[in-house]
């Protein structure tokens, strides 16, 4: 390859990346990168821990070095969000949306959230989640999804996107060709969704089509094998399952992959190989995920440049993901940052919990929260009523110090795929203790004998509802 065409691959290689580094500043070997036309950054729990005025000065700094840098978040709001860490996020959550079944709430939520993101900057938005929770024991979508049925949930996808939109901000529906059938978290392994063309086309694809025509800016692929649509290879690095984005669904907006780093795209290849493939199915952004060193920046660069030269990806293709790229910081550039609509503020009068029996007599009640590992894409962040006691889950039992005559309300997540959390709440049952259980995960079906409130998920104000409830009870503190 000729050393004048060879710089100029080298600068598209960098311009379909969005990787992530860790802290609040800027390190001075990412603004190297910046300067050069680095694609933008994706911010993660590190980079977002010193509150607004911090993640302001940051997108400040990677603007300063490459104007037309994306800056881009997880914040769905619920059970994820990386601006709200140390309490839970302001605003419900996608499955509390859902239950609720409000489109204008969906809306206004979406954009409140447009709103926040502006303010400090952020341009991108990897949300909302257009997965059809269809798997009960889905381990990382449940609450993230707003429900089970298609319609529903292209509705809700498409209101919430239209708020997001409304600020300037992009959104990102995810995770196509959709992660709901699944019982297998792809961080971790790589799943198989084992459904017909005509299923998907009437279930999972729904939503999406919803958001295409909404006018979605982004969206985002999965690392999911349906083998209906490609045996082999998972929808990231599947040429067949993105032209069924592009072709089938008329959508000619960004492509982002999801984060390269996790097993379901990698684990084989490695990340680099992982970035060239994807680039060649149809991807134009490419996530690298978080706390990434620079040096594996300019690795991925060297690999997409090596597989041109190769002839294993064109420069055509390399060029059209840039240009689409490019494309979404028009989107940005008329960021209104007045005050947003207050309707979301109907959050906690709309919310919709779900009673299972009779609240028992709650005076005196000690608040014990099941201390359960979140998934990789939640994080560690605050969720539920703040507690009196935490419990391991690796030794669930009532402290010693909790009189067996104290009302207990037992906070858990996700119970129903979790049998060893099932048996110790039975066993609380079965020992006459008196004791609630607020659920503030996916709503499954399960008795274990004690009354039950289901949330669909942690916000404020689905505690701010629940501790009502629970006062209404006898609870005092």
């Amino acid at each position: 390859m000729m050393t004048g065409m060879t710089n100029d691959v080298r600068a598209l290689a960098l311009q379909v990346q969005l990787p992530g580094f860790h802290g609040t500043t800027l390190p001075d070997d990412y603004r190297a990168l910046l300067e050069e036309g680095l694609g933008g950054i994706c911010y993660f729990g590190s980079n977002t821990a010193g509150g607004p005025d911090s993640i302001r000065a940051l997108s400040a700094a990677i603007t300063a070095a490459n104007p037309l840098a994306v800056i881009a978040v997880d914040e769905e709001g619920g059970d994820v969000s990386r601006l709200h860490t140390l309490e839970p996020s302001p605003v419900l959550g996608a499955a509390a949306l859902g239950g609720a079944g409000d489109f204008r709430l969906t809306e206004s939520v979406g954009r409140w959230i447009g709103h926040e993101l502006a303010a400090v900057g952020i341009t991108l938005d990897l949300a909302p989640v257009a997965d059809i929770n269809c798997n009960p024991d889905n381990p990382v979508i449940g609450t993230r999804s707003f429900g089970t049925e298609p319609d529903d949930v292209a509705a809700h996808v498409s209101a919430w996107t239209r708020g997001l939109q409304a600020t300037g901000v992009g959104a990102c529906a995810k995770h196509f060709p959709g992660h709901g059938d699944t019982a297998t978290d792809s961080h971790l392994a790589l799943p198989r969704i084992d459904v017909d063309a005509q299923t998907l086309a009437e279930r999972e694809l729904v939503p999406f089509a919803g958001v295409v025509q909404a006018g979605i800016a982004s969206v985002m692929t999965s690392h999911i094998v349906v083998p209906a649509i490609d045996p082999d290879r998972p929808a990231t690095l599947s040429p067949a399952v993105l032209r069924l984005l592009r072709e089938d669904l008329g959508f000619d907006g960004v492509i982002v992959s999801d984060a390269l780093d996790m097993a379901g795209a990698s684990a084989e290849t490695g990340i680099p190989e992982a970035a060239v493939l994807a680039l060649a199915a149809g991807c134009d952004l490419l996530c690298i995920g978080p706390d990434k060193p620079a040096s594996l920046v300019e690795e991925i660069r060297d690999a997409v440049v090596r597989a041109v030269d190769e002839g294993r990806l064109t420069r055509e293709r390399l060029a059209d993901a840039v240009g689409r790229v490019r494309a979404l910081s028009v989107l940005a550039s008329e960021v209104d940052v007045t005050a947003p609509d207050e309707a979301w503020q109907a959050g906690a009068a709309a919310f919709a919990m779900s009673i299972d029996g009779e609240l028992p007599d709650l005076t005196g009640a000690v608040v014990v929260s099941v201390e359960t590992v979140a998934n990789i894409a939640v994080g560690e962040v605050a969720w539920g009523i703040t507690p009196d006691l935490r419990v391991d889950p690796e030794a669930l039992a009532v402290p010693d110090d909790v009189p067996a005559g104290v009302p207990l309300v037992v906070q858990v997540r996700d119970a129903g795929r979790r049998p060893e959390l099932l048996d110790f709440l039975r066993s609380l049952a079965g020992a006459g203790r008196t004791a609630v259980v607020v659920e503030w995960g996916w709503p499954a079906a399960y008795d274990v004998g004690l009354a039950r409130i289901s949330t669909r998920g942690s916000s404020a104000p689905g505690v701010a509802a629940v501790t009502e409830l629970l006062r209404e009870a006898g609870w005092t503190r």
